[in-house]
């Protein structure tokens, strides 16, 4: 019925749900607790141990931010930006998809929001599509001084030594993803990063002879039961592979539990985040 998100009657496209769920949580004495806890987005810091990693790069730090859904709340692009000013020093900003709340209508509130955090984003900024995005954002988000990775990859130069950045496009609604066009030039043996919205792709990355995956989508349930144990996961993925670190074979995956929130602005038992990662030299 579900779909993975493909139909009418997935949570995320079924709107009248989303009003529901916020009079359950009035009920419950849950709503407000859970607007604070959205909006209080934490720092977490995961190091990526590479046997390929040049040495010119040990150290370097992607900051990683997904699921921003920047135009669910006029207060969410301030809780971001508060965070990223905390966050400290990193050499690119990674943007794994979601920028705007809806899966359809109008995206410029979202493209407008993003305007008001970019300045705060430090370096280079690389960023990929979600499954509530449109293609038609993408060259709005590219004149913030976004470069967007719509299934293609770029070399990140330090000296004479250099790592390849990949992105695909959304695998999961629109299942745009062409990772064997994404590695077209990346040339065999070099270390790379793939960054892809959703985690499901984990296999095909693997395959592909990626080291690291950057993901998001799941947004680590958002409302989970107590202990963190989340209710919906929404993602073809072993649970294991939806929040946080995982490992399949050779393939080091992270998957972020976002710093926004989707269908309604509260998070319970699962924090918002915004990620450190830093890789090292084996």
């Amino acid at each position: 019925m579900f779909g993975q998100g493909r139909t009418l009657f997935h949570i995320e496209n079924w709107y009248s749900v989303h009003g529901l769920m916020r009079h359950l949580l009035r009920l419950l004495w849950l709503h407000g607790r859970g607007l604070e806890n959205a909006r209080a987005i934490e720092i977490r810091h995961n190091e990526i141990v590479l046997e390929r990693l040049p040495r010119a790069f040990d150290g370097f730090t992607l900051l990683h931010i997904t699921d921003l859904h920047l135009d669910i709340s006029e207060d969410m692009p301030d809780a971001l930006i508060d965070a990223v000013n905390r966050a400290g020093g990193y050499d690119i900003c990674v943007l794994t998809g979601d920028f705007r709340a809806k899966t359809f209508g109008p995206y410029e509130p979202a493209l407008t929001s993003m305007q008001r955090v970019r300045p705060y984003l430090k370096g280079p900024v690389y960023g990929v599509l979600g499954n509530h995005d449109t293609i038609r954002m993408a060259p709005g988000l590219e004149s913030t001084g976004i470069r967007m990775l719509l299934n293609e990859s770029v070399a990140l130069a330090r000296g004479d030594a250099a790592i390849y950045l990949a992105g695909i496009d959304d695998p999961h609604y629109y299942r745009a993803d062409n990772i064997e066009k994404a590695t077209d030039r990346i040339p065999e043996g070099a270390l790379s990063i793939l960054l892809s919205h959703s985690p499901e792709t984990y296999r095909h990355a693997a395959y592909a002879s990626f080291d690291v995956m950057l993901s998001g989508h799941t947004h680590g349930g958002q409302i989970c039961l107590p202990g963190g144990i989340p209710v919906m996961l929404n993602a073809k993925a072993p649970r294991a592979f939806c929040n946080g670190p995982w490992r399949y074979h050779s393939l080091q995956g992270y998957t972020s539990a976002g710093s926004g929130v989707s269908i309604v602005d509260v998070r319970l038992n699962c924090p918002a985040e915004i990620t450190l990662h830093r890789l090292r030299c084996a």
